[in-house]
């Protein structure tokens, strides 16, 4: 069979004449049952940069759209699953794959609106994107999600409904994104870490709102991870314990979840990770494994052993709440295509 031959091909860019007969196969799976023809673990196993390739010649030659078409037998799939045992592991295997026919910016525009289209929204989502993105790429992202939805990012933040804390702090990390200074000043990080210092423990023992929207709003995520390290340095110990200790308020909760996510992604996404795998939420798990592959998942997993003592193929694989079947090998498929 063609597939068995692909597998055993070690090309780090695919020919066109392999992905026109990938999608052949594909195509004649017209009852979307990707496992019993073998070709679910085939599209897994190839690198993002691979399944966006035959994702454009599949609409070259089908005139359809892939990610459209696997992320709707993944939906249809949870509805079945859910009647039937509250299992949607397949399902979201196929919303998983789906997701990896995306351009990076393009995949983000499109979390972005399902997060915000949830009755409670998902803020947390929002911020991985708007904290973790380069500046570049957010820009991409942005214009991707107008093109697609023929809305604005961030006038859709600015009218979630009720309002939230965490609206201006999105708001002002997307202006961030317009701080294009390429030389970090430690003289700035400085005073910036003074300025959070006084606001907080040197004042109210809150934090003051219009100082950290400003900080957040005119400098680079990269100058505004320096001021926290900063803060750490001259002060003993991270904003993060500040806010812990001292939050009392929906905004402090909101700014620790962006400090975070500036100050350590790579520690961020491994706790939630975790988080993920002991509480069984799949769809975290599919998210951040599939955004960060190409970008720090080798990171990532470092950071999990060390922090866990468990390697994280292991703690996928041994995962009591993730069955065997596609949606682990997708798992476990992303990690191996880090190396």
């Amino acid at each position: 069979m063609f597939i068995t031959w692909v597998m055993q091909e070690k090309m780090t860019t695919m020919s066109s004449h392999i992905c026109e007969n990938l999608c052949r196969e594909i195509h004649a799976d017209s009852c979307g049952e990707l496992n019993k023809l073998g070709l679910f673990q085939e599209l897994v196993s190839l690198s993002p940069v691979e399944c966006r390739k035959i994702r454009q010649v599949y609409m070259q030659m089908y005139r359809e759209d892939l990610y459209n078409n696997f992320k709707n037998v993944g939906n249809l799939g949870k509805v079945d699953d859910e009647k039937q045992d509250g299992s949607s592991s397949n399902s979201w295997a196929e919303v998983g794959l789906s997701m990896l026919m995306l351009n990076p910016h393009e995949r983000d525009a499109v979390v972005c609106r399902e997060a915000l289209e949830r009755n409670d929204v998902k803020y947390n989502v929002l911020v991985e994107i708007f904290t973790c993105r380069k500046s570049s790429h957010f820009l991409l992202i942005q214009q991707a999600y107008q093109s697609r939805f023929q809305r604005h990012l961030d006038q859709d933040i600015l009218k979630i409904e009720p309002p939230s804390p965490y609206q201006k702090l999105l708001i002002a990390l997307s202006a961030s994104h317009k701080a294009h200074k390429v030389e970090l000043s430690q003289h700035i990080a400085k005073c910036d870490a003074r300025r959070l210092f006084e606001a907080g423990e040197g004042g109210a023992g809150q934090v003051d709102e219009a100082v950290m929207l400003e900080i957040l709003s005119k400098r680079s995520i990269a100058q505004t991870k320096l001021a926290f390290s900063s803060y750490k340095h001259i002060y003993g110990h991270s904003f993060t314990s500040l806010l812990r200790k001292r939050k009392c308020r929906e905004f402090e909760d909101a700014v620790l979840a962006v400090v975070r996510c500036i100050s350590s992604p790579t520690k961020y996404f491994a706790e939630v990770l975790n988080g993920s795998l002991k509480s069984g939420d799949k769809e975290a798990l599919v998210r951040i494994m599939v955004s960060r592959a190409e970008v720090d998942m080798e990171d990532i997993r470092k950071e999990f052993e060390n922090k866990y003592s468990l390697d994280l193929k292991s703690a996928i694989s041994e995962c009591p709440g993730i069955p065997q079947g596609n949606y682990k090998n997708l798992l476990l498929s992303l990690l191996e295509n880090t190396h």
